[in-house]
């Protein structure tokens, strides 16, 4: 039996009916992903949930990648083997002794011992690369927000937290572009569900409005039924329709444009949680949605809804 198979039938076991929900969020550098994880996590309770970032399986330091012809983005940059081996214990409810990389210093530092909680959360470069790794995982997130707005958040993040100057920063741009494409952007074809945070095409809006969101929800696994409450009139601030992924298949497409306002952002919200099994002991979240600035976007709200209430319905029965 091939590993990845192995993986899939040992966490159906019913002897393991404890076993956490594991999420993975992929994406490229500064595409979104902690911001995303973050407010899942608080969402569900820090008590409940675990939360890994698989960069931290680089092999080399700052300073040593220097000497080597690859970027981070690059699965020969990582301890693939290893990362495979954690997650799969962690997805059976094992803990495990992860590394730690510290971005602020570009060093390596001491393990950390993760015990899995009911959640795990897993975020990075790389979760969605091999077989053995998408087997772990109940739910799967690619962020694909558009390469300039990247850039843009990239540049901002690395400056002020981890101490690179501009010229650095977009001359690594520049150098990780062909492994980006080699190794980040393929992950996209595996997730359940395809998150683009961009502004709406050709659209005026408010300074400081957030940025809009279109939401690729594949039929990979189940999705709470949106199509009796929207529509794809485009006029609504959030709307559901039918289009064609980049492979061409048909994939719902739920958009909610940055200027939706709170009513009807709470309208979806209470649709998608109404869904859940009766009885599942969680109320409906209302701290999601914060940027960094501590302003609310409906659309990260819904997102990060819509992603808790996959966890919760991933749940194994006892």
């Amino acid at each position: 039996m091939s590993p990845h198979k192995a993986v899939r039938l040992a966490r159906t076991d019913p002897v393991r009916a404890s076993r956490p929900v594991m999420l993975a969020i992929a994406g490229d550098s500064a595409a979104g992903k902690t911001t995303l994880t973050r407010g899942i996590a608080a969402a569900l309770g820090q008590d409940r949930t675990s939360v890994i970032c698989v960069d931290d399986y680089h092999r080399y330091d700052r300073a040593e990648r220097k000497q080597v012809p690859y970027t981070v983005l690059n699965p020969a940059c990582n301890y693939i083997e290893v990362m495979e081996q954690h997650l799969q214990l962690l997805a059976l409810g094992k803990p495990v002794l992860k590394p730690v990389y510290d971005h602020s210093t570009g060093l390596l530092a001491r393990p950390v011992l993760i015990e899995p909680g009911e959640f795990v959360l897993v975020e990075g470069l790389l979760p969605l690369h091999s077989k053995v790794l998408r087997a772990c995982f109940d739910v799967t997130v690619y962020l694909d927000p558009p390469e300039e707005i990247r850039h843009g958040w990239k540049l901002r993040r690395d400056t002020a937290e981890r101490g690179y100057t501009a010229e650095q920063v977009l001359a690594e741009l520049e150098r990780r572009e062909p492994e980006s494409a080699a190794f980040i952007r393929p992950q996209r074809q595996w997730a359940d569900i395809c998150v683009r945070f961009a502004p709406i095409p050709g659209k005026e809006v408010e300074p400081g409005t957030p940025l809009s969101a279109e939401l690729l929800l594949r039929p990979t696994i189940s999705h709470p039924d949106l199509s009796t409450t929207l529509t794809d009139d485009d006029r609504r601030t959030v709307h559901l329709k039918l289009i064609r992924d980049a492979d061409s298949r048909p994939v719902d497409a739920l958009h909610v444009h940055g200027y939706a306002p709170r009513e009807d952002a709470r309208m979806v919200e209470k649709v998608i949680w109404e869904q859940l099994p009766s009885g599942h002991g969680t109320p409906m979240p209302e701290t999601l949605g914060r940027l960094a600035d501590g302003t609310r976007s409906e659309p990260l709200a819904i997102t990060q809804l819509l992603l808790v209430w996959h966890l919760l319905q991933a749940r194994p029965t006892p």
